[in-house]
């Protein structure tokens, strides 16, 4: 694993704007960066990335399945006690998924370390599927790639799969009366959009008719169920808005009785919650994949090499506290104060000329499928991070 400088196409900015990459520029700064990337070899993708997330993914769902039927693991995960059942019953019903990133650090050297699950809204997907496989295709086109470069990418090929497996699962037809599939997020993201109107295009090419919705364009009928502007009863949704959040909506007494079928299923909320890492930690301990991780408070146990305070919910690295051994001490701010939180070892991201990079893993349905490269100044990946393309040699 090395970064190496390339040579940014003169026109990328016009082709981020024709292929509707809104949100390649955030605050007058470039969020998507090919001035560089990242070279693996395949040994690296295949045995200290893609086996590590197939293995941790297994790991996982069998304690999902443990969560489910214990009251003691819901209530350590914070779980309403309102929407327990509703969770429980997602999973024993097998509700389908459709997309989960892992996070990991990683240097090309022993192996990678988890940090997180972004298993119910990861974003950073359209350029992680999409617009740096066409990148990669242009640069090989341009001489400036080697014509055996590679990508570990088999992202939207298997999102695509998945949405026609869906379709034969909800025995979806042609008919001109079927149901639209609704695709939602917060309408003033352009981000949050850009992503769910990439998979909604998915989901066209699978033969679903779909219709976007913003967020607040929800209804509920006189019978409780979801409804969107047309009046038309919602079957099903892809829905880019944390469980965690949707549990506290005042439309949340509706959830339990909805017939809608959501993408990301409320199974989903146990692994996007960062207390399935100590949970991980303690039926997995010395996993050379995980680290140590503990809930906090914790009287017992040490993490020798300093901590991580990271809350339960939070985001995009917002309300992170690093503390070392050496006395350095981090503080991010954010909105997630006051809730339940975890320790985690401190594992620093590598540092590569001055930038540290975090790969995500992404996990479609049940499948390691690709990667996608984050880079910030420091060492918290956040929301405005850069984003930058790999390749395979």
């Amino acid at each position: 694993m090395k970064r190496r400088p390339c040579a940014p196409r003169h026109d990328w900015k016009e082709t981020a704007r024709k292929c509707g990459f809104r949100f390649h520029t955030i605050d007058g700064d470039p969020y998507w960066d090919e001035s560089i990337c990242y070279q693996f070899s395949l040994r690296e993708i295949e045995d200290d990335i893609e086996d590590p997330t197939q293995e941790l993914h297994g790991l996982c769902l069998d304690l999902v399945d443990e969560v489910c039927q214990s009251q003691e693991l819901l209530e350590r995960l914070a779980i309403p006690p309102a929407h327990r059942d509703l969770v429980r019953d997602s999973w024993r019903a097998r509700e389908p998924h459709l997309y989960g990133r892992m996070d990991f650090s990683y240097d090309g050297h022993g192996p990678a370390k988890l940090y997180e699950l972004n298993y119910d809204t990861p974003t950073a997907l359209y350029e992680s599927a999409f617009f740096q496989w066409m990148w990669m295709e242009e640069m090989v086109g341009r001489r400036e790639l080697p014509a055996h470069a590679d990508q570990y990418n088999r992202i939207q090929e298997d999102l695509i799969d998945v949405f026609r497996f869906l379709r034969k699962r909800l025995e979806w037809t042609d008919a001109p009366e079927s149901p639209a599939f609704v695709f939602t997020a917060v309408d003033e993201s352009d981000e949050d959009r850009g992503t769910v109107q990439y998979l909604q295009d998915l989901a066209n090419q699978a033969g679903f008719r779909t219709r976007y919705l913003p967020l607040d364009g929800i209804g509920v009928d006189a019978l409780g169920r979801f409804t969107d502007l047309q009046d038309e009863v919602i079957q099903a949704c892809f829905k880019l808005y944390p469980w965690e959040d949707a549990f506290g909506d005042e439309y949340a007494k509706f959830l339990r009785k909805s017939p809608t079928l959501f993408l990301e299923p409320p199974w989903k909320a146990i692994l996007s919650n960062k207390g399935i890492l100590p949970l991980l930690w303690e039926r997995h301990s010395g996993h050379p994949n995980l680290l140590p991780s503990r809930f906090d408070p914790d009287p017992t146990g040490t993490l020798d090499n300093g901590w991580v305070r990271k809350p339960f919910f939070s985001r995009e690295g917002a309300n992170v506290h690093i503390s070392t051994t050496t006395g350095h001490e981090m503080n991010v701010a954010g909105p997630y104060e006051g809730g339940p939180c975890i320790l985690q070892e401190y594992h620093p991201l590598p540092s590569f000329d001055g930038r540290y990079a975090v790969i995500g893993s992404w996990v479609i349905a049940d499948r390691a499928s690709g990667l996608g490269v984050r880079e910030d100044d420091t060492l918290v990946t956040r929301d405005t991070s850069r984003f930058v393309p790999h390749v395979i040699l």
